[in-house]
């Protein structure tokens, strides 16, 4: 395929904020692709050139990418740069400057697997002269495309292309796009969430059928989306459904750690599957002493903890070790504890369909019980509300969040939420004392006093995982301190979008759009219905929203969109609320 028809794709999904129509619109695009360039094109869907989990960026700023875009069209920097600001968008000034250059015509066209490799090229420069080899590279791949596909590419390294399309949405089209349906769906989710690589799935779909997506397995070295959690706010319904006798674990409120280990290599994961190896070395050396496995992959909770007096410090303090620089300074100013809690692969062998408690005995037998770094998360069997309720307190008394409570027989289920796994947290009368984690939608230019940090409020809402799309909740303007407001303000600039994003459902408009990545925790009196809010909205015109939030942190590095709190997780909040007030 060549570029100029992905980028006329572009175009038309550009256009739309409608779900069905992206699906049609993806499935005619796969249609016309080959099986040897669908992986690449799913990468380049996403603007990237491998999957999320591999550390390969091409590593340029608005600045470079201005100076590129200037020489492809022989201009200067700040020519581009005053269109630029009056456009908005990088890529729109590239396509503005291209059209208005005596270079339009008699151009090569390059196909999709051509201009992937330039970009490709360009991410792994390294090294002295880095940033002249980035802009030229950049600027000679620009010279060879049309007006279209350069606006296109040229927002790819910005990471600012706005096509508005989550994962499910690309696995609905491919199944449609080769199976007439999307019955298909299931079973290339599963893939995807074994192997986190969605133009891995794509381009196995394509060239080698269905049968041998369904037996995809998990890899080392690639991430596994994390199983996620059910709310339950009461010992009694908890026991409704976990049964007879369960497991209770300590929630910890650290980062959510995936250590995948081959040999003498280590690699860690955070929950949005990014590569965090680099970032906690003191971890990368325990996990190579303290766990006994030719190969495994297990997951835990890592949290700064004081050894001596066995506290467990607050997540504002545990937060400080995520940072590029001065890492090895941090480690040993703030060491962390991995509390491990899962195991998901042992020595060659997809071990996520045993049931829990056969799994957490190999757990016990790789880890070392006299490790230091890396420890086995506390497991209690429970059967009654006394105990969960004894348990609970004792967690909370220790400065932890609350429990985990997990069915025995329940097997690992990748990407999955469900009641085999159950957050316990503490609820009161009809108060909603458990947090939200809502996505940011879209910001409130400051007045008065908050005109500094040109913030005055957010737009917040959660996600509606049927639809594949986020759905209002909240409008937040007070409870924030001045330092919190710079930082949304800081964070808007680089996620701010021109017009309201495909996959975001609000009839409330902000001053600015943002794109649904942020996640941020709210403490909310209780969840109330509401007819201006687009959350679980029925036949009536009502839907749900938190009455007085609050922010209690940030969760930009922690979660995805996607693992916000869901429609469902609100309505089921919503209604064991209600009951404590027909008490």
């Amino acid at each position: 395929m060549k570029f100029s028809k992905l980028a006329e794709y572009y175009e038309k999904l550009e256009a739309t904020s409608k779900r069905l129509e992206l699906i049609d619109i993806l499935s005619k695009l796969f249609k016309e692709s080959n099986a040897d360039e669908i992986g690449k094109i799913c990468y380049l869907l996403q603007g990237r050139v491998a999957p999320f989990f591999e550390p390969i960026e091409l590593g340029m700023a608005e600045n470079m990418v201005a100076v590129a875009v200037a020489r492809a069209f022989n201009k200067e920097k700040a020519d581009v740069i005053k269109v630029y600001r009056k456009l908005g968008n990088m890529g729109k000034a590239a396509e503005e400057l291209s059209n208005n250059s005596q270079l339009t015509t008699n151009k090569p066209q390059l196909s999709v697997s051509e201009v992937f490799g330039e970009l490709l090229k360009i991410s792994r420069f390294s090294g002295e002269g880095t940033v002249e080899k980035k802009v030229s590279a950049l600027c000679d791949l620009l010279k060879k495309l049309d007006p279209i596909s350069a606006k296109h590419v040229a927002n790819i390294p910005l990471g600012t292309l706005r096509l508005g399309i989550g994962a499910p949405t690309v696995l609905d089209s491919l199944s449609l796009a080769k199976h007439k349906d999307k019955t298909l769906r299931p079973v290339l989710e599963d893939a995807y969430n074994k192997t986190s690589d969605l133009g891995f799935v794509a381009q196995t779909f394509f060239k080698k059928g269905i049968d041998v997506v369904r037996k995809t397995e998990i890899i080392v070295g690639n991430p596994v989306r994390p199983a996620l959690a059910e709310r339950l706010p009461s010992a009694e319904e908890a026991i409704k459904r976990l049964g007879k006798e369960f497991a209770g674990e300590p929630k910890f409120d650290g980062f959510r750690v995936q250590v995948h280990l081959s040999g003498s290599s280590v690699k860690l994961f955070s929950r949005n599957l990014e590569n965090t190896t680099l970032a906690f070395p003191d971890i990368v050396e325990g996990a190579k002493k303290e766990i006994k496995a030719k190969s495994v992959i297990l997951e835990g909770e890592a949290i700064a903890f004081n050894p001596e007096t066995h506290e467990f410090l607050p997540f504002q303090e545990t937060s400080k070790r995520r940072r590029k620089y001065k890492v090895d300074e941090m480690a040993k100013k703030l060491p962390l504890v991995l509390f491990a809690f899962d195991i998901l692969y042992l020595n060659g062998k997809d071990i996520t369909e045993k049931p829990y408690k056969e799994r957490r005995k190999l757990l016990e037998s790789v880890v070392s019980k006299a490790g230091n770094i890396i420890r086995i998360a506390e497991e209690k069997k429970l059967k009654s509300a006394k105990e969960i309720t004894d348990f609970f307190n004792e967690a909370i008394s220790e400065g932890l969040e609350g429990l985990m409570l997990k069915k025995l027989d329940s097997p690992y289920i990748a990407g999955g939420r469900g009641f085999h796994w159950v957050k316990f947290k503490r609820s009161q009368a009809g108060q909603l004392t458990d947090s939200v984690d809502c996505v940011l939608l879209g910001v409130y230019s400051g007045k008065g006093k908050r005109t500094e940090f040109g913030v005055g409020g957010l737009l917040v809402g959660v996600y509606d995982n049927k639809k594949d799309e986020f759905v209002s909740i909240s409008r937040i303007g007070t409870g924030l301190t001045d330092d919190e407001f710079r930082k949304i303000s800081e964070i808007s600039k680089h996620i701010r979008a021109e017009h309201k994003p495909a996959r975001v459902n609000s009839d409330i408009t902000p001053s600015f759009w943002t794109e649904p990545k942020v996640v941020l925790e709210i403490q909310a009196d209780e969840i109330t219905r509401s007819p201006i809010h687009t959350a679980g909205r029925d036949k009536e015109g009502l839907g749900y929203a938190l009455r007085f939030p609050r922010l209690v942190k940030f969760r930009e590095n922690d979660k995805q969109a996607e693992d916000a709190t869901t429609v469902f997780e609100v309505v089921k909040l919503y209604s064991l609320q209600f009951s404590h007030y027909k008490k």
